[in-house]
């Protein structure tokens, strides 16, 4: 039976939540037990939101506890950093290398770190760290991002492309549903270019 545990990590407003329960759709559609939990860092836009999603035959808590996630999706960078611990040794990072700071870098009290990347990579087993605000079809609509990160994330679980299409359609609405599912197809197939 397939298990995984992701963190998904980003700000308020990028769409983490609604990754969380595409995935979690996705386990349930497998006849997996699923168990997520969310954790907001501010009510308002622009505060860290960790997602918890665990699937597998039996799960028994919603934590994914530090150094156990197989997967780390990440929609900015620092907060792929700051979630890193969360990650296994053997886990995959996979980062948004977009950059949005965080009110102590706005308002000056704070410097946002420079060499996140090259922190993360040196800390992980692999990392697939894309822009996804310049890749199409996320250039036209930048609120994508997230399902643009789900397609690379669901090209590497044991899950058929198939579940993740049915799952998009059962939580995205269908004004924004065909924008949605062609930035999950530039995900999947982004991933399968780079092996």
């Amino acid at each position: 039976m397939p298990k995984a545990d992701i963190l998904i990590c980003g700000v308020g407003g990028q769409g983490t939540i609604l990754a969380g329960k595409i995935i979690a759709a996705v386990g349930l559609a497998e006849n997996l037990e699923v168990k997520t939990a969310e954790t907001h860092g501010m009510a308002q836009r622009g505060g860290s939101v960790i997602t918890h999603v665990r699937l597998g035959e039996k799960v028994y808590s919603p934590l994914i506890p530090p150094g156990d996630a197989g997967f780390l999706l990440s929609f900015e960078q620092l907060e792929a950093l700051r979630w890193l611990p969360f990650l296994s040794p053997t886990g995959t990072a996979i980062v948004n290398t977009q950059v949005l700071e965080p009110l102590p870098v706005l308002t000056g009290q704070a410097a946002y770190p420079e060499g996140i990347l090259e922190e993360i990579k040196s800390k992980v087993r692999r990392l697939i760290a894309v822009d996804a605000l310049a890749l199409e079809p996320v250039r036209r609509n930048p609120r994508t991002v997230n399902t643009l990160l789900l397609g690379i994330l669901a090209s590497l679980l044991p899950f058929p492309r198939e579940s993740w299409e049915q799952a998009l359609v059962q939580l995205i609405p269908p004004k924004h549903l065909p924008i949605n599912e062609q930035s999950f197809a530039a995900g999947w197939e982004l991933a399968a270019s780079k092996g």
